[in-house]
């Protein structure tokens, strides 16, 4: 009997331990629960470590992860807006930043965008990107004209930043299109920031937020000049580029900085994949604006996140989670 008995013992504790490991499985996403479980696991793709949006997209998961049950985002570092939208696109990567004006184009298959992309919504905006055109302080280079035939960071390729160099260039009449005009390098901001320092380029341009870390790096070691756009032809610029918009880096902003200097910004907004549950992207959006405070401990930028700007520059469809909580708070759909 002590042997039958031991028996049963053992069986049932075999039993048992199936139990656990099929339960584990389960959250690997095998079955059912597995599957729920891996849509709770969200990777969300930024840019560059050099830039902002993967310091101030690591603040925002953090946020998330503290603030909405039973969620992991992870965050990814890509090569910025138009990569970021591909992946979606691709169901590499279900949240991402982007441009606006990247966005359009994405959603039109206009630009760098050979078709049009559908598999993904916007949520919001976060906060304004600003050009930042830099050449060294005792350069030659005094106008956007004057970068003919010299060396230009002109951003990573797939980002925001060398769309937008793109065409603020091409509207000064500057083509680097086959190195037509200038020599184009499609450096990342790291890299940008040491060929500068070392002197193996003339021009540094960055589309990033104010002030840029990128460029304050520089400035520890450098002494720098901006390249302020002006003339008829910036005019121009924003009547052909609505998405773009006149913005001014007030005097002091960086160290040897002592005039304001007139450029342009376009909004970084947050896009999702179109298939993600509408409750989801509700919370996501929720916290997203109403923890802003919180967002701003872990990068400055937070503070720029303002829900009555949500929808500025939004001009592709907005996911239903995210315009379920504007009807809430009666923002209306652009």
């Amino acid at each position: 009997m002590a042997k039958k008995k031991a028996v049963a013992l053992v069986a049932a504790f075999l039993a048992l331990v199936m139990a656990f490991a099929a339960a584990g499985c389960g959250t690997k996403g095998t079955g059912k629960d597995g599957a729920a479980a891996k849509k709770n696991e969200l990777l969300f793709a930024t840019g560059g470590t050099a830039g902002t949006y993967y310091p101030l997209g690591g603040a925002i998961a953090k946020v998330w992860n503290s603030n909405i049950p039973g969620i992991n985002v992870t965050v990814q570092s890509s090569g910025a807006s138009v990569e970021n939208l591909r992946l979606l696109d691709k169901g590499d990567a279900d949240l991402a930043l982007a441009m606006t004006n990247v966005a359009d184009d994405a959603f039109k298959g206009k630009g760098q965008f050979s078709a049009p992309l559908k598999n993904f919504k916007a949520v919001g905006v976060v906060y304004p990107d600003v050009v930042q055109a830099i050449v060294a302080a005792d350069s030659n280079i005094k106008t956007i004209q004057d970068l003919k035939g010299k060396k230009v960071a002109v951003g990573p390729t797939g980002s925001g930043t060398e769309v937008t160099t793109r065409i603020i260039l091409a509207a000064y009449g500057l083509n680097y299109t086959e190195r037509k005009d200038l020599q184009p390098v499609y450096a990342t901001y790291a890299d940008a920031v040491d060929q500068f320092k070392d002197g193996h380029l003339d021009s540094v341009w960055n589309v990033l937020a104010v002030p840029a870390a990128a460029i304050q790096d520089i400035t520890t070691t450098k002494g720098i000049r901006f390249l302020s756009l002006e003339g008829p032809e910036y005019e121009k610029l924003l009547a052909e580029n609505p998405l773009l918009v006149p913005y001014e880096i007030p005097a002091g902003t960086y160290k040897g900085q002592d005039k304001p200097v007139k450029t342009v910004a376009i909004n970084s907004a947050l896009y999702v994949r179109a298939d993600l549950p509408e409750d989801l992207v509700y919370q996501l959006t929720k916290v997203l604006y109403e923890k802003k405070d919180e967002i701003a401990q872990g990068h400055d930028r937070g503070r720029q996140i303002d829900l009555q700007k949500a929808l500025a520059g939004i001009t592709t469809p907005v996911h239903p989670g995210a315009a379920k909580y504007y009807a809430e708070k009666g923002i209306k759909l652009p």
